[in-house]
């Protein structure tokens, strides 16, 4: 199901994003976050899993056993209102393909059930960039965690209208991304869809997570957008 112009392959590191077609919303409520976030979860393995099933067995999905062998370790994410980021480590041949497939598929089908719409719900096949060095991976973790400061100033990182602090305490507040599992580190259920020991340990503790992020809203350039 990937469009891409590189080959992908075990071991290596990967920015996977894709938007809603037309740019049209894809996470219209806390609902439809969390069903997302669930998939992140139960789509990392190589077995077929029930949502629903796994509800009534857990109570939580995240405390499912996914077994020993996943697709991926996810090192990050970040929803947004009509878009999202991933960054990932393939761990085994095809295991993007396997992990992406299980996600889009599994959301088109549930946003169409419960919006009663039709049609492709994602604007083409998800977005890959390789992660080719090191400076780059270790910029992706401040890069995908930042986005949601464009809902404060769609325009901030250009213009530079975001106030330190108000962008921090933002981002600390801002459920559906990984931040808060790099900040706080009190292992929130989310918390079990990364595998960070898959990447290099460039933040040891939240001191220097925290220095990093500031250090890129402090930065007055451009950042890439989807």
């Amino acid at each position: 199901m990937s469009y891409r112009k590189i080959d992908i392959v075990p071991g290596e590191y990967y920015h996977l994003y894709n938007r809603g077609a037309n740019k049209q919303i894809i996470f219209k409520d806390e609902a439809d976050h969390h069903r997302f976030l669930e998939l992140l979860f139960l789509s990392n393995t190589t077995f077929s899993v029930s949502i629903r099933n796994t509800r009534r067995e857990y109570g939580s999905v995240f405390e499912f056993d996914r077994g020993d062998e996943q697709p991926v370790a996810v090192g990050a994410y970040c929803l947004m209102q009509n878009h999202f980021h991933i960054l990932v480590k393939p761990l085994i041949e095809n295991g993007v393909e396997i992990f992406m497939r299980k996600i889009l598929t599994g959301y088109s089908m549930y946003f169409n059930k419960r919006y009663k719409r039709t049609g492709t719900l994602f604007e083409g096949r998800y977005k890959s960039e390789h992660a080719d060095s090191d400076e780059y991976l270790k910029y992706l973790f401040s890069y995908i965690h930042l986005n949601p400061l464009k809902i404060l100033n769609s325009g901030w990182r250009k213009n530079g209208l975001i106030q330190m602090e108000e962008g921090v305490e933002y981002l600390s507040r801002y459920k559906y991304s990984s931040y808060i599992d790099f900040v706080n580190r009190q292992n929130r259920e989310e918390s079990s869809i990364l595998t960070l020991d898959e990447f290099p340990e460039y933040f040891p503790n939240e001191q220097s997570f925290l220095k990093e992020i500031r250090q890129w809203i402090d930065f007055q350039d451009e950042f890439m957008s989807v």
